[in-house]
């Protein structure tokens, strides 16, 4: 398991909005739970690379409003030295108005990555969104708000950069849903600061699942990271199996 923060993150407080849910469900609370577990292994003469990749996932949804609650590990080495030890933790909700197909959200995220060089990292933020398609084979959401970024960075040259800056945040998400058992999913987030161009994170994650059953999934996923700060990316392949339960 990885090490524990050494501190965890601040729950976002959120100005009380007059929120009116559309009905396309009932006000009855739904649960949900996904956990996926990934990976990839290469052994030959010369040397032996292997990655685990974990997440899991909590989420409670109602008529007005959904809230998620996510932690994912990436963990490897590449003949026996360490490339990879990444833990992020997210809790994220979403508030729905009186208009059709637009909410909004706010924001709380913890990261800590080796192969990015990000010793600690808090985002928290809130914005708007709004779906393009909201069907259930079809769904297109486009987002954008204002995260405050407090982290603790690894620089070139071992030079420890510990700052905080405010950032845009603007998000796509899309996910598809092919006669029933083919499921392809992406979310990509861009976050520029507002004080720098140069400094940003981008952050792309794609998933293609094959449902053997209905809480059973084959799933290859490709997440691609960049941090411009330390001048850092990680390209993750992996395939393995994904749950998913509603209750």
């Amino acid at each position: 398991m990885p090490v524990k923060p050494d501190y965890f993150y601040l729950i976002l407080s959120f100005f009380l909005l007059p929120v009116n849910a559309a009905a396309q469900f009932t006000d009855s609370i739904h649960y949900s739970v996904n956990y996926a577990t990934a990976g990839s292994i290469n052994k030959t003469n010369d040397g032996q690379t292997y990655l685990l990749n974990n997440a899991a996932k909590f989420g409670i949804k109602k008529k007005a409003f959904s809230l998620n609650f996510s932690n994912s590990w990436v963990y490897g080495k590449q003949d026996r030295q360490l490339t990879n030890n990444d833990f992020s933790s997210s809790l994220d909700f979403n508030l729905y108005s009186s208009v059709p197909h637009f909410f909004y959200w706010g924001l709380a995220n913890y990261n800590t990555s080796k192969s990015l060089q990000i010793n600690n990292q808090l985002l928290t933020g809130a914005g708007v969104a709004y779906s393009i398609y909201d069907r259930k084979d079809a769904y297109l959401n486009i987002s954008d708000g204002f995260l405050f970024d407090s982290s603790d960075l690894l620089l070139k040259g071992d030079f420890r950069d510990v700052y905080q800056t405010y950032r845009n945040s603007l998000r796509v998400v899309f996910k598809f849903v092919i006669r029933e058992y083919i499921v392809l999913d992406n979310s990509t987030f861009f976050q520029p600061s507002l004080k720098r161009a140069d400094d940003y994170n981008f952050r792309s994650n794609s998933a293609l699942s094959f449902k053997v059953s209905k809480w059973l999934s084959l799933t290859t996923a490709l997440n691609y990271n960049r941090v411009s700060r330390t001048d850092r990316e990680n390209l993750l392949f992996t395939y393995g199996l994904s749950f998913e339960k509603f209750f």
